[in-house]
């Protein structure tokens, strides 16, 4: 048995690279040893990492029975829950996974859409004109009050200020990176790190369960949110999901489609506000459509160069720096005899710079996703495979609605002297300082910025 080659120096050394900038790891690792090499990091298996998108084909392949994706991400069991469909493996998995991922399509998903617009619409109103601030807070807002409109089925606004303050705590308690770590992950009393992650998120999970309770006694007919949609859903035997069942795919779907759909939307705009042709593009198209009659959600999710301009920076800039399978049996793969308990870590930053797939990949080039579909091994935020994220087309669909509302009514720009550099939160790259911008003006609802203004 053997592993690629990779880094020799001391392990709590290439630990804290990782956990301060692992795509600049990740680069140097590829420059030295090539498109395969290993890393470790602690507590996890020895990762084996993967930038030939034909090896990460190989790995999406996977029925999973030879590959465990829930074992790679165990750190995250503490935050998500037992059963949480992110950290199962095997038959449990696959049932899980069938019983809640949710049809994000056609009527259901234009409901949703005007829920975003309207949403990002009252977000913008709060925003100031002529001073900075950071717009990735305001883009976290949106994108919960989304989570708690769509998913939790919330539609009175004071029981979505209170659980979003007390979600929007735990969230905070939950970024810093080093609760990832098990050592960390003891409760030494309330004002220790992992004891006041602990109360804040029981408080939390009190309302989440409250709330689980009350929509199972007012029924779910004719809703069209995900909780009541997963109180309807049996599996073979006719089995629902239980309230823990509810509670750990709620706060799965809450992580999933909050959090990192925030940071993709900052990081979207870190690019469009750097590169005035691809903003007065953007600009000329939401005016082509809004032309002939109003800008709606079914408009907003058709317009090409939004879509590439949302695909170009989840590709560029991804939110998530590598996906991972753990090895349950000995292996032989790209050319190594490797040991089960290892994983195979397709690197989704590396996938996305390779020269073989995008010519000059380290430019922001929104027309190379028009005309053209990726495969599934070459654009890979998502991740692929039975472990595709189940939140793909709401995340992609949520990004149009906001991004679009945003440039239409707001004039930014990035703050002045403002250089971004990604930071962790997390498991999640996040633009610093939050992204710092000016807004210049706010136009009425229903106007669209000038593209050359």
């Amino acid at each position: 048995m053997s592993l690629p080659p990779g880094p020799t120096a001391p392990t709590p050394w290439i630990l804290m690279r990782w956990m301060r900038d692992p795509v600049r790891l990740l680069d140097e690792c590829r420059a030295r040893y090539g498109e395969t090499f290993t890393i470790r990091l602690g507590a996890m298996p020895p990762l084996v990492i993967l930038s030939n998108p034909e090896h990460v084909r190989e790995v999406f392949a996977s029925a999973g029975d030879d590959m465990h994706g829930g074992k790679i991400a165990e750190a995250l069991r503490p935050f998500l829950g037992e059963r949480s469909v992110i950290v199962l493996d095997g038959a449990e998995h696959k049932t899980m996974r069938r019983l809640v991922m949710p049809p994000f399509h056609g009527e259901r998903m234009h409901a949703y859409g005007r829920e975003m617009v309207e949403l990002t619409h009252a977000s913008i109103d709060q925003w100031p004109v002529g001073r900075e601030f950071p717009i990735h807070e305001p883009l976290q807002g949106i994108t919960l009050d989304v989570i708690l409109r769509t998913v939790f089925g919330m539609d009175d606004a004071g029981e979505r200020a209170v659980l979003g303050t007390r979600l929007t705590r735990l969230t905070h308690l939950a970024s810093w990176p080093p609760l990832l770590l098990p050592q960390m992950q003891r409760d030494l009393g309330p004002w220790s790190p992992w004891g006041r992650f602990v109360r804040e998120s029981g408080t939390a999970d009190a309302n989440l369960l409250g709330a689980i309770a009350r929509r199972r006694r007012e029924g779910g007919d004719g809703r069209t949110d995900i909780l009541s949609m997963l109180l309807g859903v049996r599996d073979e035997e006719g089995r629902g999901l239980d309230d823990r069942d509810l509670r750990d795919q709620l706060v799965t779907l809450l992580v999933a489609g909050h959090e990192t759909t925030a940071t993709a939307l900052a990081w979207t705009l870190r690019w469009v506000l750097a590169l005035p042709d691809v903003r007065d593009r953007l600009l000329a198209e939401l005016h082509a459509a809004q032309r002939s009659e109003a800008l709606t959600p079914e408009r907003i999710a058709k317009l090409e160069y939004l879509d590439g301009t949302v695909r170009e920076a989840l590709r560029l800039q991804p939110v998530i720096p590598l996906v991972g399978r753990v090895l349950q049996q000995p292996m032989r793969f790209a050319g190594y005899d490797l040991p089960a308990g290892v994983a195979l870590a397709p690197s989704v930053h590396l996938v996305h710079q390779n020269t073989a797939v995008y010519s000059h990949p380290a430019r922001f080039d929104p027309t190379r996703f028009i005309g053209r579909q990726y495969k599934a091994h070459e654009w890979i935020p998502f991740g692929g495979g039975i472990r595709k994220c189940i939140g793909m087309a709401f995340a992609i669909y949520e990004m149009k609605m906001v991004l679009a509302t945003v440039l239409s009514r707001a004039w930014l720009r990035s703050a002045p002297g403002y250089t971004p550099r990604a930071v962790r939160r997390s498991i999640t790259l996040t633009p610093s300082r939050g992204m710092p911008v000016i807004v210049d003006a706010v136009l009425p609802r229903g106007a669209i910025v000038p593209a050359a203004a």
